[in-house]
């Protein structure tokens, strides 16, 4: 049962650690929807299948800002109670830093389930329907827009170039189209204005012609007939779309029973092997590390005495960030076949949980242990030269004036 005590943390903790978690992944999803426009629009695509993509990315991004959050949350919190001095008071009650970190825990062993369900179950899914949505784009499945002042083919006999395009693609004008047909005979056509009409049949639609000429020409025709119209309808046939190729493309989607069994599987060519184990000893890691991050966040989040320095802060970013570039890299190596994967994976978790637990070790159970110490005394010193640098350079301009 939770004491008042765990309940205090807990207020502590949560407010960070979602406010982190939501920041990082509006953070990650600005950055990719800038890029995701300009690809959109490069490829004609209506603006619709941007946000749908980027809920398809949504997953991946949560992976990446969860351990960022539940770091951070912890860290700010118990920094909080040791800049105010509250975690003395605790100390002085008896109350041990594993008793304190009962909490932390628990939102990291529930957050590491979560983030084990999104990069074992929902992110394959996720990253299936993102590239099923590029795919469609770029085939032109998802209704493509026509764009203007640029020829376009539609299909291998009709070429449509259109100057002005509102209200979404619904209303059209100074429009050009020329269609051809087997027998050799062609029709062109310029119109004031236009719009396509959907029709019976799905791949066929109607190009509705507005206060246009047109130019009927055949091989037997003397010479071509010219016609003045009010309204004519032309049809056009859809290009026929290549059906999008089924999931299991690429490891990353692939649900993590499905990496076991095409690992086990015999059959199973041995690039696929060192990708499928790479790919399912890369996600076991990242949610591993989750359960150490408490410990992380507690060694760094208590400063020196009579100091109020955010170096941990810092490193603990810097530390959580550079260890999934390791591990990524490790993925690499392992999935090329150059390293076993569990040699290029978990050794560096080995690595970095030693060096978590020394850190523990040393604020928990050494007095006056400080793991991080030496670097706050080092960036103390680097912050008192650079402030006399700058009160030197103020002084010389004041000088010089």
């Amino acid at each position: 049962m939770l004491t008042s005590t765990d309940r205090y943390l807990a207020r502590l903790i949560a407010l960070p650690l979602f406010g982190t978690l939501v920041i990082a992944a509006m953070l990650l999803v600005l950055d990719k929807m800038l890029r995701l426009f300009d690809f959109v629009a490069s490829e004609g695509g209506p603006v619709s299948v941007v946000w749908r993509m980027l809920a398809n990315l949504i997953p991946e991004y949560l992976s990446l800002g969860i351990p960022i959050g539940l770091m951070l949350g912890i860290l700010l919190a118990f920094r909080k109670l040791a800049t105010s001095s509250e975690l003395d008071v605790f100390r002085a009650v008896g109350m041990s830093y594993g008793r304190l970190l009962r909490v932390p825990y628990m939102f990291a062993i529930a957050l590491a389930l979560v983030n084990l369900a999104i990069v074992g179950f929902v992110q394959p899914y996720a990253r299936y329907a993102y590239e099923g949505l590029r795919f469609e784009l770029r085939s032109g499945a998802l209704g493509a827009s026509i764009k203007v002042g640029e020829f376009t083919r539609l299909g291998s006999r009709i070429t449509l170039r259109i100057e002005q395009s509102r209200n979404q693609g619904r209303e059209l004008s100074g429009i050009f189209v020329r269609a051809e047909s087997r027998n050799q005979q062609s029709v062109s056509a310029t119109a004031k204005s236009g719009q396509f009409l959907a029709t019976d049949d799905p791949d066929t639609i109607i190009l509705r012609l507005t206060n246009g000429v047109l130019i009927h020409d055949a091989p037997n025709f003397k010479t071509p007939r010219v016609l003045s119209f009010s309204s004519h309808d032309l049809p056009i046939d859809l290009p026929k779309i290549e059906a999008f190729r089924g999931r299991g493309g690429a490891d990353r989607e692939l649900t993590i029973p499905e990496l076991v069994r095409v690992n086990r599987d015999a059959r199973t060519p041995d690039t696929l092997r060192n990708e499928t184990r790479a790919n399912f000893h890369f996600r076991m890691v990242e949610v591993a590390m989750m359960l150490l991050l408490p410990l992380l966040a507690v060694a760094l989040a208590v400063p020196p005495k009579r100091s109020s320095s955010a170096l941990g802060v810092f490193l603990s970013i810097v530390m959580v960030v550079t260890y999934h570039k390791i591990n990524e890299y490790g993925e690499g190596l392992g999935a090329l076949g150059r390293v076993d994967p569990i040699i290029a994976l978990w050794g560096p978790f080995l690595l970095f949980a030693a060096l978590i637990m020394w850190m523990y070790h040393t604020l928990a159970t050494v007095p006056g242990g400080q793991p991080i110490g030496a670097l706050e005394r080092a960036f103390s010193g680097l912050g008192k030269i650079v402030k006399k640098w700058f009160r030197f350079g103020r002084r010389k301009l004041e000088a010089s004036a």
